[in-house]
C-alpha cells in the first residue's frame, strides 16, 4: 500500500524556559522538516523564549500554557492544537537529521499504526548511545524497562522526544496522561495503553534524531535526586494502572524490601517518591479498569 505524499504533518515542540536550546537547535529543526507546519507549545515560561521565536520565526504557531505544569500537559495542548493527520513530537534539544520525516511517513499507510519512534543519537558522556527501541517486561511486581538493539522495529514504547503519532488514535486513547507530570514514564505509559488497544508501534531506525540529552531542561532544572523520587513516583503510578493481577500481588510483597534496599543504600529519595505516590494509590488503581 502506498503511502498518500499530501499527509501533511505537524512538528510540535513543548518548550520551558528553553531559549538557549531553541536558538541552538529550531534552525536545524525547521530546516529539515521537510513539508510541516510547526508548533511550539510554551509551558509558561519566563525567559525570552517568546519572543526570540515571533521575531525568528513568524509562521509558527506559538501555545501558551497559563501556569507551569509539565510535559504530558504541554504535549497535549500542542495536539490539541494540531490539525494534521500525522503530529511529530521532537524536543528542544534534538536536532533532526535532513529527510528524517521520508522514513517514518510510510508506516502510516497501516490504518493499525499508531506511532513511530526515531533512531535517537543521544550524546552522553562525549559518547553515542544509540537509543529510540525500548523493551519492557514484568518482574517481581514491576515493569522492566531498558534500552534495546536498534537492529529490529518492534519496541515497547516510542519517547515523547522524538516520535510520530497518529492524531485520531491519540485523541481516541486521550493523550498522554498529566498524572505523571512534570516527566517521566508518559510516554511508556502512552504507548502501554496503544498496544492494549490493538495499536501498533513501531521502531525506524533510518529516522536518524541527534539528541543532546545533557543540556535537556530536566537535567538543567533538577537536582538527581528529584529526578530519581519523580521517576520512582511515577514508575509506581505506572504499576497501579497497568499490572496484571498476579504483578500486582508480588508488587504488594516486593516493594517495602526494594525500598528498603535503596535506604540502605543511601537512595532516600526512592521513599519520598513512594510517600508521594501513595495518596492516588487508589484512584489509580480505579483507573486501571479503563484501559481493561
Amino acid at each position: 500500500m502506498v503511502f498518500i505524499n499530501k499527509t501533511i504533518v505537524s512538528v510540535i515542540i513543548p518548550n520551558w524556559n528553553g531559549a538557549k536550546l531553541l536558538k541552538k537547535h529550531l534552525p536545524t529543526i525547521v530546516k529539515n522538516s521537510d513539508n510541516a507546519s510547526f508548533i511550539i507549545v510554551d509551558d509558561h515560561s519566563s525567559d525570552d523564549s517568546i519572543p526570540y521565536i515571533q521575531d525568528n520565526f513568524p509562521n509558527i504557531e506559538i501555545v501558551r500554557t497559563t501556569e507551569h505544569k509539565g510535559f504530558a500537559s504541554t504535549v497535549n495542548a500542542g495536539v490539541r492544537a494540531a490539525t494534521s493527520d500525522i503530529v511529530v513530537l521532537l524536543n528542544t534539544d534534538v536536532e533532526p537529521e535532513k529527510n528524517f520525516l521520508k522514513p517514518i511517513l510510510p508506516h502510516f499507510s497501516d490504518p493499525k499504526v499508531f506511532a513511530v519512534g526515531c533512531m535517537d543519537k543521544s550524546v552522553e558522556s562525549g559518547k553515542i548511545v544509540l537509543r529510540g527501541r525500548g523493551i519492557g517486561w514484568w518482574e517481581k511486581g514491576f515493569y522492566i524497562h531498558k534500552r534495546g538493539e536498534v537492529d529490529k522495529t518492534d519496541t515497547a514504547w516510542v519517547s515523547g522526544g522524538s516520535s510520530a503519532f497518529r492524531r485520531s488514535m491519540w485523541n481516541k486513547l486521550g493523550g498522554m496522561d498529566p498524572v505523571f507530570n512534570p516527566f517521566y514514564w508518559e510516554d511508556i505509559d502512552l504507548s502501554y495503553r496503544a498496544e492494549k488497544k490493538g495499536y501498533r508501534i513501531l521502531f525506524e531506525p533510518k529516522s536518524i534524531i541527534h539528541h543532546f540529552h545533557e543540556e535537556g531542561k530536566i537535567k538543567k532544572e533538577y537536582s538527581e535526586k528529584e529526578i530519581k523520587r519523580i521517576a520512582f513516583r511515577n514508575q509506581l503510578y505506572f504499576i497501579w494502572k497497568h499490572a496484571p493481577m498476579s504483578q500486582l500481588l508480588l508488587h504488594i510483597l516486593w516493594t517495602p524490601l526494594w525500598v528498603a534496599r535503596e535506604l540502605v543504600k543511601g537512595n532516600s529519595e526512592i521513599l519520598r517518591g513512594f510517600i508521594n505516590a501513595l495518596p492516588l494509590c487508589i484512584t489509580i488503581f480505579i483507573r486501571r479498569f479503563d484501559y481493561s
